[in-house]
């Protein structure tokens, strides 16, 4: 009886119930397959994550004061209402001449549009004061703004170039912006190397004097004249009608006609102290392509948008327009397009997964066979697709940043797969348990060592998360995506892995007959092949079915000759080696050196660092604050 209190006690709770209830995991393990799938191809990819700073702008224009008086009149005024709010850390301004920029910097514990909105509380009632300055009539309104990376930064250029005026080329431009910013994916698009159009009233100076026209007089009159208001109401027959004056001009000459001054029945008009030109504002924005003068459109995701799915859908509106509404001979390119490289990025993961799965089953092969090597071959992808649908609930993009995270947990991931195998392969090949009783048994041993073993290697990365500013929201992705790949892998260790090796695990290494090799690898190659033709994007999967199919044969005439070689030889001879090196160690005086100089070298590692650390401290700055 105590014997059998001894063996359920070994038992570990939750994988004992898996393996009782395979069919629930098996749907389980659908369900994740399913979702970790769909997750890799909806979740949004960016190069890099979105950071938002917990900083509010405020820019204010006041055209036609100096430094001294914006500094007066609207910088000194906003920093001594806006020292009241709450969580600022920081505040900072820039004033130059028409131009006062503010920075107001919070902490991390409020969020950025709360911050934003208690700033422009502030500013509001700033401006609402009676001394707050006016220009043309109007009361100066500053702008609240918050700034994101990801929304600044072009995902993309598109280059309009081709023998027609920069004028018309602007219009192809807009055409194609008022399309592209229908998208939900894309914030906005920028035309550069194409100015605005102004019209610049040229006064005569001397005529002016000699008409005593001032340059009031000239303003009043454009602003004046170049109105539209509402003149009240008109009711007839019951209804009532709105009446409208309708006055803004329709093109530059029209303002030739105003009058600027009317004396004794005489009327001075605009022309007869001044000319009208129609023309471009000043250039502030430049756009070369190959050296050739362009019109360029700098394209603008939405923070958390798909990059990918942005610049597919550009890409296709730019076709279309080429095709149905430009002229032939104009040229529209696509430059400095930033959705390849977040392909590569994840085509990259996707390779480094399969490579990882094929180099850690041949591993094992040489130790426990190929049949139960593919167990924990398993457990790689269907970590990967766990974190994957993990990620993708918690609202994380596919960035650099977890995808580097991913590609390092894939070295680690493999960690409990191997304990749990190994450990059921022994009670199933020492002790001549069944499957179900060694995977009971084996799991129950080592269940705890490997979650305490994932506990500590996850702690080791928790100091990442805790790194503060900036700096910390875009590192706190590491640790987090490292904690959900290698929380995966036990979970998958302890349930999925669990049941497999219950049911097909196997300490004979059969060899498979050369009909059954034959058949499977013809099916694997036919499937393979349709997919990698006519599969599009996911051709890539054919690619590996027809791998897969090509191993069934290399390891059927080399690999698993070598993999018994070694398991019969070199494996048996390393563990003697190791095992009289041991004995050795541990005889006479021996472990008494080996504690003591293992003290030693920790010692010297401790001075050594020190000595590392005194040198950084004490080397001279190249730039010093």
């Amino acid at each position: 009886m105590s014997k059998i209190n001894k063996k359920i006690d070994k038992e570990f709770r939750l994988s004992s119930w898996a393996i009782n209830n395979k069919t629930t995991i098996y749907v389980l393990m659908f369900l994740i397959l399913y979702l970790g799938i769909t997750s890799y191809f909806t979740m949004p990819r960016e190069n890099f994550p979105e950071i938002n700073e917990t900083k509010i702008y405020i820019s204010s224009v006041y055209p036609g004061n100096t430094a001294e008086d914006v500094e007066k009149l609207i910088t000194n005024p906003l920093e001594d209402k806006l020292k009241s709010v709450s969580n600022v850390v920081e505040i900072t301004s820039t004033s130059q001449e028409d131009y006062s920029i503010i920075t107001v910097e919070f902490d991390e514990n409020i969020p950025v549009e709360k911050a934003k909105q208690k700033v422009k509380d502030e500013i509001d009632q700033e401006v609402a004061g009676e001394d707050w300055p006016t220009f043309n009539g109007a009361k100066v309104t500053p702008n609240v703004f918050e700034l994101s990376m990801s929304e600044e930064v072009p995902i993309l250029n598109i280059n309009i170039s081709g023998n027609y005026p920069v004028s018309k080329l602007k219009e192809f431009g807009e055409y194609l912006q008022d399309e592209i910013e229908d998208l939900s994916e894309i914030k906005k698009v920028d035309i550069r190397g194409a100015q605005d159009k102004e019209i610049e009233v040229a006064v005569d100076i001397y005529k002016m004097m000699a008409a005593k026209v001032s340059f009031d007089d000239i303003t009043n009159s454009i602003n004046r004249g170049n109105v539209t208001m509402s003149a009240g109401n008109f009711v007839t027959s019951q209804q009532r009608r709105t009446v409208r004056i309708i006055g803004e001009i329709d093109s530059p000459e029209e303002l030739l006609d105003f009058v600027i001054k009317s004396e004794k029945g005489n009327s001075i008009y605009l022309k007869d102290v001044a000319k009208i030109s129609f023309k471009d504002k000043d250039k502030t924005t430049y756009a070369r392509e190959r050296g050739a003068a362009v019109v360029m459109l700098d394209v603008k995701k939405r923070g958390g948008e798909n990059m990918v799915a942005a610049a597919d859908k550009v890409g296709e509106i730019v076709r279309l327009a080429k095709k149905n509404n430009f002229p032939q001979d104009l040229e529209v390119t696509i430059t400095n397009d930033q959705s390849p490289k977040t392909i590569g990025q994840v085509d990259d993961l996707v390779n480094n997964i399969i490579f990882g799965v094929v180099l850690v089953v041949i591993v094992l092969m040489f130790f426990l066979g190929f049949k139960n090597a593919i167990f924990v071959g398993f457990a790689i992808p269907m970590s990967m697709f766990m974190s994957l649908m993990i990620l993708g609930a918690l609202g994380y993009t596919l960035n650099t940043m977890v995808l580097f995270g991913l590609i390092m947990g894939l070295g680690m991931l493999v960690d409990n797969g191997i304990v749990v195998v190994e450990n059921v392969y022994r009670l199933m090949d020492e002790e001549g348990l069944t499957r179900i009783e060694a995977a009971k048994k084996g799991i129950g041993e080592i269940a705890f060592p490997i979650i305490i073993s994932t506990a500590t290697t996850v702690a080791a990365f928790i100091p990442l998360g805790l790194w503060p500013g900036i700096m910390g929201q875009f590192m706190v992705i590491l640790p987090i995506t490292l904690s959900v790949v290698l929380g995966s892998s036990l979970f998958v260790a302890i349930f999925f892995n669990s049941v497999l090796v219950s049911q097909f695990m196997s300490i004979e290494d059969k060899n498979m007959p050369l009909k059954n090799i034959i058949r499977i690898t013809s099916i694997m190659a036919v499937i393979g092949i349709l997919i990698f033709f006519l599969g599009g994007e996911y051709k890539g999967i054919g690619t590996l079915i027809l791998f897969t199919a090509i191993m069934f044969w290399v390891y059927r005439f080399v690999l698993r000759k070598a993999a018994n070689y070694f398991q019969k030889n070199t494996l048996v001879f390393l563990e003697n080696w190791y095992e009289r090196q041991l004995k050795r160690a541990l005889t006479g005086w021996r472990p008494y050196v080996l504690v003591v100089a293992t003290f030693a070298i920790l010692i010297v590692a401790f001075v050594g660092f020190w000595m590392v650390s005194c040198r950084t401290k004490n080397q001279s700055r190249i730039f010093p604050r």
